[in-house]
């Protein structure tokens, strides 16, 4: 029915390692890693040292910010990512929200339109440096001669790439490039940088759902915000309600929370794959133990 994504943020060695091996264990399909340089982990560092301990699940960053990542780099952290994975490399990126990462690197940090552009730009050089390709691009968002990765080569043909967004010109060029869409929810950027609104309307997901469909046939994820296992979801939920201006029932259709009993969560993950094509979720640390023992039934 779906499939599961662990996103942590390392903070110890011996908790990171000991994580990778339990999700890998409970059957989550991919851990990934944060891209915020100066505020989280390294992600590629990290992933390889998970790849070190486990032997099946994917490895990839949710999401590396296109904005202050170089193609070339990039290509060369995943394609070693790959290789010492034995092909288990996801490429993740996003067009990057937190103005802080642009004025760490002395860059001005670019209007949406500018952000998007960025991230197409990236991710279409990164995937054709991984394919093997000599990529030349001139523009305003990206300059790049000649540039060829002769090592290391990926394991793998194609490394799958995972685009996270909720912009509708990157959802629809995502749908027809990406491997997999993610469905952040997310709406304006709050002035902290990291935070922001929600956009977890029905009528929204949907219009988002059916721009990633109108690009093509990737893999629709959503970024889930909260798992909780309780018997009283609306009370679980009420707070989010009130902040969003929304009802509680509505709530509980929305793909990125999973709030109820166990076999109000498995019927909820039916109906998101029905309404909207979402077969993968990507969630956070505290759902390896709340979501483990469920998913052979959400498999």
């Amino acid at each position: 029915m779906a499939d599961f994504a662990l996103q942590v943020q390392p903070v110890d060695a011996a908790e990171w390692l000991d994580t990778a091996r339990r999700a890998e264990e409970a059957g989550f399909t991919t851990l990934l890693a944060a891209d915020h340089p100066g505020a989280c982990a390294a992600p590629f560092v990290a992933l390889a040292a998970a790849a070190a301990v486990t032997s099946t699940i994917k490895l990839g960053s949710y999401v590396a910010n296109a904005g202050v990542r170089e193609p070339m780099l990039l290509a060369a952290d995943v394609a070693t990512l790959d290789v010492i994975s034995g092909g288990r490399a996801v490429l993740g990126v996003g067009a990057g929200h937190t103005p802080g990462e642009w004025d760490a690197i002395g860059r001005v940090r670019p209007d949406v339109r500018g952000r998007v552009d960025r991230c197409i730009a990236v991710a279409d050089a990164t995937v054709r440096l991984l394919a093997g390709e000599k990529v030349t691009v001139d523009g305003p968002e990206l300059t790049m001669l000649n540039a060829a990765l002769e090592q290391p080569r990926p394991v793998q043909e194609r490394v799958p790439l995972l685009v996270g967004t909720a912009n509708s010109r990157l959802l629809r060029w995502a749908g027809a490039h990406a491997d997999v869409v993610g469905l952040t929810g997310f709406g304006r950027t709050l002035a902290d940088g990291h935070r922001h609104e929600a956009r977890w309307h029905l009528a929204d997901i949907d219009a988002q759902a059916e721009l990633v469909r109108s690009g093509g046939n990737a893999v629709l994820e959503a970024l889930v915000q909260q798992v909780e296992i309780t018997d009283d979801a609306e009370a679980a939920l009420a707070g989010h309600a009130e902040r969003l201006g929304m009802s509680v029932s509505e709530l509980r259709e929305v793909p990125f929370l999973l709030v109820g009993t166990e076999d109000e969560i498995v019927a909820a993950v039916r109906r998101h794959r029905e309404r909207w094509g979402i077969t993968r979720y990507a969630v956070r640390r505290n759902a390896l133990d709340l979501l483990g023992p469920l998913l052979p039934r959400l498999a």
